[in-house]
């Protein structure tokens, strides 16, 4: 078995990496003294994969809205038997999770781990649809799609999306609509499953006190033959424009008081790695120095009552879109965007001191070094990272190199009001 070692010394932090004969990247960091374990099987499929040649076809085929997220809750059918029973009876918590570009498997457990590891692959692996189990399943996830319609936090997010972006699919709710679901059948669910669940376009990642010659043995042996591996996948998506699609959208809800996001839209798009990651950062160090519950227009905003605690923003994108997201709840969300659009007016050197560049940098080294002592962070953030093509055990070098100049530039080209739209949730009229 060839295993290859990524150190950092700096952190005193390894992580192990080997394949299997059928492609599907293993990596695990070593945890010593740690009880709890951590495995998190991701294929780098999500949402927005709605249009695709499938593998050993020609045409495009384009899926109906929501299937990947179907897809994930078919996944744990058994013929006889309820998968989170097993992992139950073995100690363990089982999960999944769907969003916009990745599908994930999960568990931790304590005892039983190298058990619990193989039911995992085998699970993920020999997907069990039938006419009937689909059929069945459609009427669970339209009341999941209805709740989330109910919920205004959920709704004045996702109306923001519209209101950002004209026609690539992040702005279609992850679960689809009742209408599309509708329209998935056990062969659409196959097809996509033979794309996307491929070994090539899979990784499994392990973080714990544990044996990785175990580890791969396991695995070894519980994963299945594949008859076309290492297949590139062929992904289709319509070219966005530059623009927001609308100003402002605005919707009633059962709703105590008004809830409103504010998004600015992301041009600088197109590639992954360091450069990528790096902008995340770069950009949410901006976003902590402008609105943070340390800046002083939040402590303005909170004096004046034009905001509570609920108020925060963040970055999060990938190659083909990204998105600055500012929200919470106000009885004046108007005044709130125009205080917004007079703060980012204003001259850089007004509103971005290095001294608080410095400050909230040295904040967010500390959080990841923090981070590093849960098992769940580290998990979740390596899959993040890796479908970027980034390692998270180079991170705080890539945060440690981030510079003032980096935030002014950054600021400069994102943050503009040509690409800001606004959605507010606003309680029904008695």
């Amino acid at each position: 078995m060839d295993i290859k070692e990524f150190n950092n010394h700096q952190i005193k932090e390894k992580i192990l990496f080997s394949k299997t004969k059928n492609g599907l990247n293993i990596y695990f960091m070593p945890k010593k003294g740690y009880t709890k374990k951590y495995a998190i099987f991701s294929t780098n499929y999500g949402s927005i994969d709605n249009k695709f040649i499938p593998i050993g076809e020609k045409d495009i085929l384009k899926v109906p809205e929501g299937i990947a997220h179907f897809l994930e809750h078919k996944l744990f059918e058994e013929p006889k038997v309820n998968i989170f029973d097993k992992f139950s009876k073995m100690g363990a918590d089982v999960n999944a999770f769907t969003n916009f570009t990745q599908t994930s498997y999960l568990f931790t457990s304590t005892d039983y781990f190298y058990e619990n590891l193989e039911l995992l692959v085998n699970f993920v692996q020999n997907p069990y649809l039938t006419d009937e189990n689909v059929e069945k399943e459609k009427g669970i996830i339209a009341q999941e799609i209805k709740m989330y319609e109910d919920s205004p936090g959920w709704r004045v997010y996702f109306n923001l999306l519209e209101a950002m972006y004209v026609d690539h699919p992040v702005k279609i709710d992850i679960a689809g609509t009742v209408e599309s679901i509708n329209t998935i059948n056990k062969e659409l669910l196959y097809k996509s499953y033979n794309t996307f669940y491929n070994p090539s376009n899979m990784v499994l990642f392990i973080v714990g006190d544990l044996s990785f010659d175990r580890i791969m043995e396991v695995i070894n042996k519980a994963e299945k033959e594949y008859g076309n591996l290492n297949k590139s996948i062929e992904r289709i998506f319509d070219i966005e424009p530059n623009g927001i699609n609308k100003k402002i959208i605005e919707e009633r809800m059962f709703t105590a008081s008004p809830i409103f996001h504010i998004g600015f839209k992301d041009t600088d798009l197109g590639y992954n790695g360091e450069k990528k990651v790096k902008k995340d950062i770069v950009t949410n160090i901006i976003l902590d120095i402008l609105i943070g519950a340390s800046s002083s227009f939040y402590n303005e905003l909170y004096d004046e009552g034009l905001i509570d605690t609920s108020f925060g923003g963040y970055y999060t994108g990938k190659k083909l879109y990204g998105h600055s997201i500012i929200g919470g709840q106000s009885n004046n969300p108007e005044e709130v965007y125009e205080r917004l659009m007079e703060l980012i007016s204003k001259p850089v050197n007004e509103i971005l001191k290095e001294k608080d560049f410095n400050r909230i940098k040295s904040k967010d080294l500390g959080s990841f070094l923090l981070g590093l002592n849960s098992i769940e962070f580290i998990a979740n953030n390596f899959t993040d990272l890796y479908f970027d093509d980034f390692l998270i055990i180079d991170y705080l070098d890539l945060l440690s190199k981030v510079q003032y100049e980096d935030i002014v530039n950054r600021f400069n080209e994102h943050f503009t009001q040509e690409n800001v739209a606004l959605s507010i949730i606003r309680p029904l009229e008695v």
